[in-house]
């Protein structure tokens, strides 16, 4: 009998082998195969084969092989059976995953699992010997079309105020995708559909129909998003992108430098002291306009007052809390009434009294406070300009959030 054949015709499932030619019947090993007839092959049970069965040109005395896997292969203790149990279980149920392999061959325990194929299809010196030989190959194949990029470990991240984050708003780059999809809600149709056996033929169709608008919708959403994949293969893909974002940081590290070269700065340590200069200027400037605004109320006395505490903030390195009194005539809004609205609970009492000045229900004012927090964390401090580009709302009611976690000590000024 030769082995190899045997083993190549080894199946679990009995259904997979041809019936036997005799009675029809689910080959169980042992069984025989005519060595003579062929092809396609002709088996018979052990029971049609003793009784001498013949068809056709099949005779009882042509030679033959007895079909087992009740052999050993790599190891005098497993069987061929017990070989290929031990390779469907393993891709089964993973690799690794010793118990559970153990489990569903029912022959052999967990140690024994691991250490057979451990040895025999790991560390085998044969199957390492292939595998490099395989590998080689295709590394000369492609050697002269590799390209020599090595993508790196922490994806490329525009800096927080810049022109590239604002163009990528909702870019997640550690997990290269977005916040919201392109249709985000495409999966709402598809919520309440439910397939019974007692529907009728137009409703089943119905339903198929919304699947496959929904499919249709999905490949819309991978083609937006893989513009790019469609054209190259993913490391150049990789590549693009990280190309992209270090020409956006080059074009603003250019438009600074040519800003210095306009104001006529020769070196760093003069552009050091161009910077210092421009920050006070603007402070400076800032200070005019809020004069120019008390000098519009000149005859208001709590307006004088209020610009008064606010240059005293300012000139204190605080940030000024108290906003300019308004004599247009026009009616202020009555405070926001907070009963039963979401997220109230989790309140303080100051920041009650900030929602319902500024108008915010709570839970819009908790999801701005944990953005600023993450974000002057990430940073160690917090500008006001930041703030703003932060949470994309009223800039007077940014200014009040922004100004009051400062003077809670929930953030520091940047």
């Amino acid at each position: 009998m030769n082995k190899l054949n045997s083993f190549i015709y080894l199946q679990n499932d009995p259904s997979d082998k041809p019936p036997c030619r005799g009675c029809s019947s689910y080959l169980m090993e042992p069984y025989i195969k005519c060595a003579e007839c062929g092809p396609p092959p002709f088996f018979l049970c052990l029971q049609c084969f003793t009784r001498g069965f013949e068809y056709k040109k099949h005779q009882s005395d042509h030679t033959y092989e007895i079909m087992t896997s009740d052999f050993p292969v790599l190891d005098p203790s497993w069987t061929a059976q017990e070989e290929m149990a031990l390779l469907e279980a393993v891709m089964d149920c993973g690799f690794g995953n010793w118990q559970d392999v153990a489990n569903q061959m029912c022959t052999k325990t967990k140690e024994e699992c691991e250490k057979h194929y451990m040895k025999h299809f790991i560390n085998n010196p044969l199957f390492a010997s292939t595998l490099l030989n395989l590998k080689q190959a295709e590394e000369a194949k492609t050697a002269d079309t590799a390209i020599p990029f090595h993508s790196t470990d922490d994806p490329p991240r525009p800096t927080f105020d810049s022109l590239l984050s604002r163009d990528m708003a909702g870019y997640m780059p550690a997990r290269a995708d977005f916040i919201e999809e392109f249709d985000n809600y495409a999966e709402w149709d598809l919520r309440d559909i439910d397939f019974v056996e007692d529907d009728s033929d137009i409703l089943h169709a119905l339903k198929m129909a919304v699947v496959d608008i929904y499919h249709s919708r999905l490949k819309e959403r991978q083609r937006r998003k893989k513009r790019f994949a469609r054209i190259v293969g993913p490391v150049e893909h990789d590549k693009f992108i990280e190309s992209h974002a270090l020409e956006f940081e080059l074009r603003r590290e250019i438009k600074r430098l040519q800003e210095y070269r306009t104001a006529g700065i020769t070196n760093f340590c003069s552009a050091r002291t161009y910077d210092h200069l421009k920050k006070t200027r603007e402070e400076e400037r800032l200070k005019r306009t809020m004069l120019s605004e008390v000098l519009q109320y000149i005859q208001d006395s709590s307006a004088c007052q209020q610009w008064l505490r606010r240059q005293a903030d300012i000139d204190s390195g605080l940030s000024p809390s108290i906003p300019m009194a308004s004599n247009s005539g026009r009616r202020s809004a009555p405070p926001l009434n907070l009963t039963g609205l979401p997220g109230t609970e989790k309140l303080n009492e100051k920041e009650k009294e900030l929602c319902q000045m500024v108008r915010l229900v709570p839970g819009a004012y908790l999801e701005y406070k944990s953005a600023l927090l993450n974000e002057c964390n990430k940073q160690g401090g917090l500008r006001l300009a930041q703030a703003r580009a932060l949470i994309k709302i009223d800039v007077n009611k940014t200014r009040k959030i922004y100004d009051f976690l400062i003077r809670e000590g929930y953030i520091t000024k940047g």
